[in-house]
């Protein structure tokens, strides 16, 4: 069985592939490698079937004209130069080329190289085992959203990184006015920091200190087609600025069953380092942004997914404002509709979606939505399997309230109805951790972890705890060579050495004043139980 895998488009030796097999992903690390002889005959047989149908002759056009064949050259295709619509293809030619290179010209400005490096093993084999760590240099691509220095990339391009650094690209005429002698190509770098990142979503917010900046919107509505033309704008092999084109292959093509997440995918060729950048309509329009191929050969082969803009969008504005993404409930549960659940219960259709569980008094149960409903549209979007309705749910904007179109009754008895139901922010525990952490406050480098005091807002959250007072860990601090803890985001902190501790200022006082090699004992509160934790300090 040939095996086909998911290559990650980021960096030279450091980017990211899966393997798909069946409903199992695993992934690993693996150098790049040169062009394969055998690729090298794929492209030239491409080429060769392309020439090939270009000089296929095309249906002839009706002509009452009588040649004279007698005459010669008569009938060539040279002498029908002046008539009929083959004289216009160049000026169309033309027109088309014109417009690929405004367009380029147009959207390339905004799309931002992105360098990062940091630490890891110097061979991939060596991850859970004692490795030799040596620095490692990556590079992806990014989009500008704002002016103001915002750009969004993949997740999995900054993910691991020590220094992340912008390269933004530099118009040829800026460039030669500067210095004649240096290359139109040439980049101005810039620190970049973290916003937030969304694994689920492969998403990440990185902020430079720039303004004006040239953007490309997010905000465009998108009514995208299969077979519409599309650019892909990146770094690949870290060549900055490198534009390809193919067409939209699919609109909504999930991956992965397991995930609700739908990619645009592309045959535009994407490759290494093309991830987080932009892949746009021949207006100029953000389609999507690049983040993973499938091949067998490591190289593009016409096989390339996109984030969907709205996708993209939602992320971005979550990051922005909370620097993490919530999610919103309407206080009911749903499952697909199998043959025997359909004739079991006697619904009028065997597939789809049905209500199995309303929350008393809850958004739904309010708006009239009850357990055995069929959702056929939700937010105008179709509703045929529990992924589309996951999908609709993730990106609804929780200041207004979601259209769900259902069908109600059995096959006998059926009618339609359209619903409106109030859409709450879903708020765990981390979201409301993440909110509440200052990485200036928040931080025990001792111990190697952010914190937070228990505020009322988080003991409501929380529930009772076992002992009065205490902190929270929120998770465990990047970078930092400290003593191995144990701790774990969730835990409360109760006491370090027999001493209560109320506060996070309390907890840094304590550890403060122990010496390395000290014994330090945590008593700890985890999952509703108490346990201590002991350790040595570094």
């Amino acid at each position: 069985m040939i095996i086909s895998f998911v290559r990650r488009c980021n960096i030279r030796s450091l980017f990211r592939a899966y393997f798909i097999s069946g409903r199992s992903i695993r992934s690993f690390s693996r150098p790049y490698r040169t062009l394969s002889s055998a690729l090298l005959l794929v492209l030239l047989l491409s080429v060769g079937t392309t020439f090939g149908f270009a000089q296929q002759a095309g249906p002839k056009a009706p002509t009452a004209k009588v040649v004279d064949k007698s005459k010669p050259g008569a009938g060539s295709p040279a002498s029908r130069l002046g008539d009929g619509h083959a004289s216009d293809n160049p000026d169309i030619l033309r027109q088309m080329n014109s417009a690929l290179e405004e367009l380029a010209a147009k959207v390339s400005p905004a799309v931002v190289q992105i360098q990062t490096s940091g630490y890891g093993p110097l061979n991939d084999d060596d991850r859970g085992k004692t490795a030799l760590i040596v620095r490692q240099h990556a590079v992806g691509s990014g989009v500008i959203v704002d002016s103001n220095g915002y750009i969004m990339t993949n997740a999995h391009v900054v993910e691991g990184a020590q220094r992340i650094r912008v390269a933004l690209p530099m118009s040829p005429g800026d460039s030669a006015a500067a210095a004649p002698n240096i290359p139109a190509g040439r980049r101005q770098l810039f620190d970049a920091k973290v916003l937030g990142v969304h694994k689920e979503s492969d998403l990440a917010l990185l902020k430079i200190e720039q303004t004006n900046l040239p953007t490309l919107s997010l905000e465009a509505p998108q009514n995208i087609r299969v077979g519409q033309m599309v650019l892909a704008v990146g770094s690949p092999e870290g060549l900055q600025s490198s534009v390809t084109m193919g067409v939209i292959s699919a609109v909504a093509r999930q991956a992965d069953p397991t995930k609700a997440l739908n990619y645009v995918q592309t045959d535009a060729p994407i490759n290494p380092g093309n991830s987080g950048g932009p892949l746009v309509d021949m207006n100029g329009y953000v389609v999507g942004i690049n983040t993973f191929i499938l091949s067998q050969s490591g190289g593009s082969e016409g096989l390339g997914f996109a984030i969907p803009a709205r996708v993209v969008r939602f992320v971005y504005q979550s990051l922005r404002k909370y620097g993490h993404v919530h999610h919103v409930e309407i206080g009911a549960g749903a499952q697909e509709i199998s043959p025997v659940l359909a004739e079991g219960l006697g619904l009028p259709q065997s597939w789809g979606v049905i209500v199995d569980d309303v929350t008393p008094n809850g958004p739904a149960d309010s708006a009239g939505l009850k357990v055995q409903d069929i959702i056929l549209m939700a937010d105008d979007r179709p509703i045929e399997t529990m992924a589309a309705l996951t999908a609709s749910t993730y990106l609804h904007d929780p200041s207004r309230p979601m259209k769900i179109e259902i069908l109600r009754g059995t096959e006998a008895n059926k009618e339609k109805k359209t619903l409106y139901v109030a859409a709450v922010e879903k708020h765990d525990q981390m979201d409301l951790l993440m909110d509440a952490t200052d990485p200036e406050k928040s931080l025990v480098p001792q111990l190697g972890v952010l914190a937070v005091d228990i505020t009322d807002q988080l003991r409501s959250a929380f529930g009772a705890t076992r002992m009065a007072g205490g902190v929270v860990v929120v998770g465990r601090a990047a970078n930092l060579i400290v003593s191995e803890s144990g701790l774990q985001t969730g835990d409360i902190i109760h006491s370090l050495n027999g001493k209560l501790i109320d506060s996070v200022e309390g907890l840094r006082a304590a550890v403060r004043g122990l010496k390395p090699g000290a014994a330090v004992v945590l008593q700890i509160e985890r999952d509703g139980g108490l346990q201590y934790l002991a350790f040595e300090m570094e």
